[in-house]
């Protein structure tokens, strides 16, 4: 991933990390998701979700505030 790219959440689940990509998105912040979940045993790795650098705490106080992803997995 570029420098320019930071990541503000990461989870073992991919539904978690669509969720924040989407909600990054709906406030207006650019987001991709990084799957580094191992192909054959997915429950070796983590889905990373990674912004922008110039959104980069604009993303955590966005997400640090949303209470569907604060639930623990």
């Amino acid at each position: 991933m570029d420098d320019n790219w930071g990541k503000v959440y990461d989870t073992k689940q991919m539904i978690r990390a669509e969720i924040a990509r989407e909600i990054l998105e709906q406030n207006g912040v650019a987001a991709v998701i990084v799957n580094k979940q191992d192909s054959v045993y997915p429950i070796l790795g983590l889905c990373e979700v990674h912004v922008p650098m110039t959104d980069f705490v604009r993303a955590q106080t966005i997400l640090a505030n949303e209470d569907s992803l604060t639930e623990s997995e």
